[in-house]
């Protein structure tokens, strides 16, 4: 199961976004300088893709089963293999440039009969420097490895999950490889140009490095839309695959105990002690934007709360835990946001700190954008908080709304534990707006996460024309008009696109972004939300109570619409 999963996953993200950085890099250095001699004239390495590949597959297993921890033991920087990685790179790209560089390379291994390293016969340290280097997109797979391989807690599950998932990874890019070969195979002037395509593939590598050391694969990541995504929550939300990865990793001397706390308890557990903050993108909101270690914060109540800016669960949470900061930062509380993304753009921190500003966030902020801390503290929801004591001890966790009452209260009792002289100022009393009773689910419009679509038409990615239904279920929406359909968020392409909306609920918002309006009719009155600027929830529908309806929606050309959200 768990070579399967790994496999899968791996697979997965070896046709994600993230892949397209090193793809030249493969091209050129692994297929088509691998092509095999014809017609009399010279060939390489048969076995170039191969050993490219080879190096990638082993580097990235070593590296991240293993690196971290020996890192932490030699007392070296986390990124040093990194860096060392894209050192590699560079000056195999200038040996492909200046022959006379390369045979430099070459003399400390003048006495190893195969002592290419890299820039014509060889292709295995190449494949090492791209393993090094390597980053591949975050997913439940990946994020297992990585947290068993950073805290130490590797086992024969963990290697199987890692090999797998490399092996994964690799078959994609073993094909663009052998394709490369393939192409320089059949067109002759390929061949005839060795000298041009070894210089081409120096540029590349060294492209790739200074792209590497300027992040750069970051941004492509952030304008590509994740076509995969889809596929990855798949994964993320089976049972099957959660209880496997589980026994992969996820399950660490860290986190081990909190399955003793109960969802939503009235009264106060003990679940071991808190999970390290982990593999933090960046801070704000912190004395020089510096990160805040959980064990330096000992003698304090301490509340972590994951959230992601444009969740609707989380905008009404986040009301409560902004006051609770407010009320008791001066008596020992102190308040841990981890912003885990659930979109791309909820990548972007401008967006992250634009979204914690509208929402009056002033305590401190760690951008988890890998899900580490996610995983680390093996969460599944969004919001989820976990309520430490001044021991460093899981005292009580909480995942969705609601209950604000019942974790105020434990946290004045803890406040009271930590000082019992300390006098509380009285509780908060901000309204709460959990919904009651049934209301329409989260809808996503995106071709890879939609949910609830009511047309006839198939919904994939790329462009449609769309026909209203005459009749439409409760609880699902349906398009009218030219759409283009992205993986994430759907854009008219015509100024009569139209969504039509049946749902239950007091409150519905639409998340969008880009420049233009919705005109929203609903009951006979129709209003025009001006949208403008990054993605963030707009708020189109409000009454006093949760009532069943039908709303329309006209989309103006410049904007794009993610999701439906309901309260």
């Amino acid at each position: 199961m768990l070579a399967l999963i790994g496999f899968i996953g791996g697979l997965i993200t070896g046709i994600s976004p993230c892949i397209l950085p090193v793809l030249p890099v493969i091209f050129f250095s692994g297929g088509v300088q691998g092509a095999r001699s014809q017609d009399g004239l010279p060939g390489v390495s048969r076995w170039r893709p191969y050993l490219v590949i080879l190096g990638l597959i082993t580097s990235f297993s070593l590296v991240t089963l293993v690196g971290s921890v020996l890192l932490s033991l030699l007392g070296l920087p986390q990124d040093v293999l990194r860096w060392a990685g894209i050192v590699v790179l560079i000056l195999i790209g200038v040996g492909l440039i200046v022959p006379g560089f390369q045979h430099l390379l070459e003399k400390p291994f003048s006495r190893i009969p195969q002592k290419a390293v890299g820039t014509d016969r060889g292709g295995f340290p190449l494949g090492l420097a791209l393993g090094a280097v390597y980053v591949p997109c975050a997913g439940p797979v990946l994020a297992a490895i990585t947290v068993a391989g950073t805290t130490g807690q590797v086992g024969a599950g963990t290697i199987v999950l890692t090999l797998s998932f490399a092996i994964g990874a690799a078959v994609p890019l073993l094909v663009f490889a052998l394709a490369g070969r393939r192409v320089a195979e059949r067109v002759k002037s390929f061949r005839k140009r060795q000298k041009a395509i070894r210089i081409t593939g120096g540029i590349v590598m060294i492209a790739l490095s200074v792209g590497l050391i300027l992040d750069v694969p970051q941004l492509l990541q952030r304008l590509v839309p994740d076509y995969t995504s889809g596929l990855q929550n798949q994964i993320a939300e089976s049972s099957e695959v959660q209880d496997a990865l589980t026994l992969g990793g996820l399950v660490n001397d860290e986190n081990k105990d909190l399955d003793k706390c109960t969802n939503h308890a009235t009264e106060l557990q003990r679940c071991g002690t808190a999970p390290s903050i982990t593999g933090i993108q960046e801070w704000f909101n912190t004395p020089g934007n510096k990160p805040i270690d959980l064990a330096s914060q000992r003698g304090k109540v301490v509340l972590v709360d994951f959230w992601a800016y444009s969740c609707i669960n989380c905008q009404r949470s986040i009301p409560h835990v902004a006051a609770w900061y407010d009320t008791y930062k001066d008596v020992g509380l102190q308040v841990i946001g981890i912003h885990s993304p659930e979109y791309a753009f909820e990548k972007e921190p401008r967006n992250v700190k634009a979204g914690a500003k509208s929402l009056g966030i002033h305590y401190p902020v760690a951008i988890d954008n890998n899900l580490s801390t996610w995983t680390n503290y093996r969460n599944r929801y969004w919001p989820a908080s976990y309520l430490i004591d001044a021991e460093g001890v899981v005292r009580n966790i909480s995942f969705g709304e609601g209950d604000y009452d019942s974790t105020e209260k434990l946290i004045r009792e803890l406040l009271k534990d930590a000082d019992p002289g300390v006098q509380l100022p009285p509780p908060t009393d901000t309204p709460d707006e959990t919904p009651s009773g049934p209301l329409t689910r989260e809808t996503y419009l995106g071709a890879t996460k939609q949910v609830n679509f009511a047309g006839s038409e198939p919904y994939r990615q790329g462009s449609g024309s769309f026909t209203l239904p005459d009749a439409q279920p409760e609880n699902t929406f349906a398009l009218g008009g030219d759409w283009k359909l992205d993986s994430q968020s759907i854009t008219p392409e015509g100024d009569d696109a139209r969504i039509r909306l049946s749902f239950t609920a007091s409150h519905v918002q639409m998340v969008l972004s880009g420049e233009g309006t919705v005109t929203v009719t609903v009951a006979g009155k129709t209003t025009t939300v001006p949208v403008t600027g990054t993605p963030r929830a707009y708020e189109i529908f409000t009454a006093d109570t949760a009532a069943t309806d039908t709303l329309a929606v006209s989309v103006s050309p410049g904007v794009a619409a993610y999701s439906f959200t309901f309260g």
